[in-house]
């Protein structure tokens, strides 16, 4: 009995002890997830398990979005999940998505599943508008798009057409000319083609390193007022603070970069920026909500820390995540390396079958050439043949004729005429018989000639007839296949998989192969510039060529800022536009702002 309610109590308080347990949706640009999380859990355990899942290190980037009310917020790391503003329907859902935005793609993004998500997320953000992008640029980027998603561009598989169900380009961009998707589609496939080689994380960085240079992007825009009241658009990105008039959103009025601002805070709706140089006035702005307040702080203080993070040296982890980085793209670049081996050697093999067939059936036609022409030989040599033994005999019957007039002219003149009218009769016919005597005798020797011609004639029909036969013999005993160096064969399609450990393929690093690599970076980089400038050429010959189709009544606020940009020879990189605005004082700046 006691035992029995001993066993009870102790079931009873293993059930107490179960955590209680809530359900999150996550939302990647991806893929969605389902977690079962403690109700304890705070902000960062939920995270850190998103980015477990995903095998994220760069977790700094990122950050579990959610909206309050039309306000977008964002999960705090040290504050319990379910006491945050969200709904408590479950399943509960976040939005795992880019927070902050690098200065250069290229150098910061060291994961390759890093790198995929900010493309999938700026990707998503030019073709939702939220990021300007002119239109030849668009194009451009529509066939790294492209690249990374299809690969390597094959006209027999990526025929007309192929691009009909994809969103590639901007709603704008369509709507602002006077083209058919078909039109449009040539477009981004002539430059798809050229980007044949590259694998989709190198496509996908590609598209980073241009979207990196547009104005809009990794800004993020909040409605504030300076101390007159005035209007204007306060943008938060990785260089700094800029303001903005709010109709232009492409070009500030003027900036502050991260490394002039000692200290940012705020009480109810005002902003206050304390500039690095204490002499200098702090300045302040009003926002709309509180809320937004607090999302303006987070942004600069996550900005801010990753600024002067990148002005540092790399932390350990960093620089062993760079070093890993940096084999797995050499280890990939020769394993791409070997592929494209194969492949030509492949391509080679089949090349050499063709041709070996080609050869095999031209050998085929030349035989049954030469078999007709054999056969066409025998016949001709027969009919010569016949023919001639009937001139044979046609000779010899005109010769036994011409004896037979001769015996009779002798005849005629050993017989006595009487008469002079018999002799002359018989004069007569003496000279008729010996005029057709003389013509069987000329005959006679024509068909003899003739005779002697069709003789030679049967002669060199036996000698081609010879001839035939020889080639004949020549090509069926020809070899089908042609002298070359031995080809391996094709490779099956179900490569096996390498073990990288193993003696036959080892990876460790040696000084030969590191400075090859390096140059091999090298020429890398000289070769991307020369493709760069060559693309730059061809975006401006994009522009021109389709200048003429633009219906000039659909140009949007920011395509006619961006005209007049380029108008004024604001072709610059963000980072220069930025440079530009603060070459003069942080005091004269702040002053202007007060005076907007």
């Amino acid at each position: 009995m006691a035992g029995a309610i001993a066993s009870r109590m102790s079931f009873s308080s293993l059930k107490r002890k179960q955590p209680k347990t809530f359900t999150v949706r996550i939302v990647t640009m991806d893929a969605e997830m389902e977690f079962n999380c403690e109700m304890k859990w705070k902000g960062k355990d939920l995270f850190d398990l998103v980015c477990r899942t995903l095998g994220l290190r760069e977790t700094w980037f990122f950050g579990l979005q959610y909206t309050i009310k039309d306000t977008v917020a964002w999960l705090k790391m040290d504050k319990k999940v379910l006491d945050h503003d969200v709904s408590k329907e479950e399943p509960v859902t976040f939005h795992f998505l880019a927070k902050f935005y690098p200065e250069n793609a290229e150098e910061e993004l060291v994961q390759e599943i890093t790198q995929h998500l900010f493309f999938l997320q700026v990707k998503k953000q030019i073709l939702d508008e939220k990021i300007y992008c002119p239109p030849e640029a668009s194009v451009l980027l529509a066939s790294y798009a492209v690249q990374a998603k299809y690969g390597d561009y094959d006209p027999s598989v990526h025929k007309r057409g192929f691009l009909a169900q994809e969103e590639l380009l901007p709603k704008r961009v369509i709507n602002l000319y006077q083209m058919t998707p078909e039109m449009w589609e040539e477009r981004i496939t002539a430059w798809y083609a050229e980007h044949r080689g590259r694998a989709r994380d190198e496509a996908e960085m590609e598209y980073l390193k241009i979207a990196q240079d547009l104005e809009m992007y990794g800004v993020n825009y909040f409605a504030i007022r300076n101390k007159k009241g005035t209007e204007l658009l306060l943008g938060v990105d990785a260089l700094g603070l800029h303001i903005y008039d709010p109709e232009n959103r492409l070009t500030p009025k003027i900036s502050f970069p991260w490394n002039e601002i000692r200290n940012i805070s705020y009480s109810d709706k005002e902003f206050t920026i304390k500039p690095l140089d204490k002499k200098i006035d702090v300045f302040k702005f009003n926002s709309s909500k509180l809320r937004v307040n607090k999302l303006i702080l987070q942004l600069c203080i996550g900005n801010h820390d990753l600024f002067m993070r990148r002005r540092k040296a790399d932390s350990l982890e960093v620089q062993q995540m760079k070093a890993q980085a940096r084999e797995e793209k050499a280890r990939k670049q020769m394993e791409r390396q070997r592929l494209a081996r194969e492949k030509q050697m492949r391509e080679e093999a089949e090349r050499t079958r063709d041709e070996l067939e080609r050869r095999l059936l031209q050998m085929k036609e030349e035989a049954t050439m030469a078999n007709e022409a054999l056969m066409r030989s025998e016949e001709t040599a027969d009919l010569l043949a016949e023919k001639a033994q009937i001139t044979e005999e046609e000779a010899k019957l005109l010769a036994q004729k011409a004896a037979e007039a001769e015996q009779e002219m002798q005849r005629i003149k050993a017989t006595a005429i009487r008469t002079e009218e018999e002799k002359r009769l018989m004069e007569q016919k003496v000279l008729e018989t010996e005029v057709l005597a003389l013509k069987m005798a000329e005959e006679s020797e024509r068909r003899a000639k003739e005779a002697d011609q069709l003789k030679q004639d049967l002669q060199e029909a036996r000698e081609a007839e010879r001839r035939a036969k020889q080639k004949l013999l020549e090509i069926t005993t020809k070899p089908t296949y042609l002298p070359m160096n031995p080809i391996p064969a094709p490779l099956p399609p179900d490569i096996p998989s390498f073990n990288l450990i193993g003696d036959s393929l080892s990876f460790d690093f040696k000084d030969t192969d590191m400075k090859r690599l390096s140059m091999e970076i090298e020429k890398e980089k000289v070769e991307y510039m020369e493709k760069s400038k060559h693309l730059q050429e061809q975006l401006n010959e994009l522009k021109t060529e389709i200048e003429a189709l633009k219906l000039k009544e659909r140009e949007t606020a920011l395509d006619i800022l961006h005209n007049e940009n380029t108008d004024r020879g604001g072709t610059s990189s963000k980072h220069n536009t930025i440079k530009k605005l603060t070459l003069q004082s942080a005091k004269s700046r702040v002053a202007f702002f007060e005076e907007l």
